[in-house]
């Protein structure tokens, strides 16, 4: 079972989100917090494996709350939830160790298997912000050079077309649709890609691609 926290300032999208996620047998919602502190206190009391995070909140915004979540508590993921007009705020995020961001208005379905993914270490990028924040991640950021890296080189065909795939924010699962392959062998290549590249996750991948690829 995956415990999740909600953390929103509105109490009619908190009861919204949960009402969907207690419908997904896997999944349980330990907990509600309406600001960035009580989310602290929350994840310091309860250890839940997922936090969903919202961003503009009063008395300590999801930014704040991420950064200081991902320093104290490894074990505990952020999932942040945003709308359009918070990438800058995102990007921050990210910055500080979100493993990934939703918008919103995400369908039900997707938003769990987000949390499912989130909660196995890997990255969820949300459609419409990734090209957005690119420039706004330096942090995790490869250092651009006038020549691509040799190791760029040693990406196979398949490995490349991932890739460009990951940079517009795809899952595996809509990897492996529009390659017509496997999520196991989209799995495969992701991690490869990682290896070959020397990336950490796919954030940093995305950054890549959309720095290196054509």
């Amino acid at each position: 079972m995956i415990s999740v926290l909600l953390v929103d300032d509105q109490s009619l999208i908190r009861q919204g989100l949960k009402a969907l996620l207690e419908l997904e047998p896997d999944l349980q919602v330990v907990a509600e917090a309406d600001n960035g502190k009580t989310a602290i206190q929350q994840v310091e009391a309860l250890q839940p494996n997922v936090v969903l995070m919202d961003i503009r909140m009063p008395i300590m915004d999801g930014v704040a709350a991420t950064r200081e979540i991902c320093q104290r508590f490894a074990a505990t993921k952020v999932l942040v939830l945003t709308t359009f007009d918070d990438d800058e705020y995102v990007a921050a995020a990210l910055k500080y160790g979100a493993m990934g961001y939703l918008l919103k208005d995400t369908p039900s379905e997707e938003l769990a298997a987000a949390i499912r993914a989130v909660h196995k270490g890997y990255t969820q990028l949300g459609p419409g912000l990734v090209n957005k924040i690119m420039a706004k991640v330096p942090a995790s950021a490869p250092k651009p050079s006038n020549n691509p890296p040799p190791t760029l080189a040693e990406l196979t065909p398949r490995e490349r077309e991932v890739l460009r795939l990951i940079a517009t924010g795809a899952n595996n699962r809509e990897i492996a649709q529009s390659l017509y392959i496997s999520e196991g062998t989209v799995k495969n290549h992701v991690t490869n890609i990682l290896n070959r590249l020397n990336l950490r996750d796919r954030t940093q991948a995305a950054i890549f691609a959309n720095s290196f690829l054509d």
